[in-house]
């Protein structure tokens, strides 16, 4: 599967584990930066993720930043962007089973790289359950 995958500087040290472990799970990374704990602006990385998500061009995006939620409200600010602040495995169960999640967001400062990675397992396998939950996603698109 393509993932896209991008951080901030604060987030950098997260992104490049959870990188590496999606790519020895089998899955293609297009890696969106940052390249190092240099200061930059989160909002470019969620656009830049956010992007290859809505095209096509990723099945799922991941983002990082120091709490995640300014890179998530950043990435939910691109048209068909369902991006989700997961702190816990059944809130990244429950972004894709309910709300068809196709972003999954860390705070690097709140989540460990053992979190991160239970919780991105259980969002990439998880399918939307759809039901009454298309209608209430339906309600929330752009």
């Amino acid at each position: 599967m393509k993932i896209s995958i991008g951080s901030d500087h604060a987030g950098f040290s997260l992104k490049t584990t959870l990188a590496a472990w999606l790519r020895a799970q089998g899955h293609d990374v297009c890696d969106r930066g940052t390249e190092s704990e240099a200061s930059v602006d989160y909002p470019d990385f969620a656009k830049a993720v956010a992007g290859d998500v809505a095209t096509g061009k990723s099945r799922y995006g991941v983002l990082v930043c120091s709490s995640g939620i300014g890179i998530s409200i950043a990435a939910n600010k691109v048209r068909g962007i369902r991006a989700a602040l997961c702190h816990n495995e059944d809130a990244a169960l429950y972004s894709r089973l309910h709300n068809d999640a196709n972003i999954l967001c860390f705070g690097q400062k709140y989540t460990t790289p053992y979190t991160a990675e239970r919780c991105l397992e259980l969002f990439l396998k998880t399918e939307f359950e759809a039901g009454r939950h298309a209608r209430r996603v339906g309600k929330i698109e752009c």
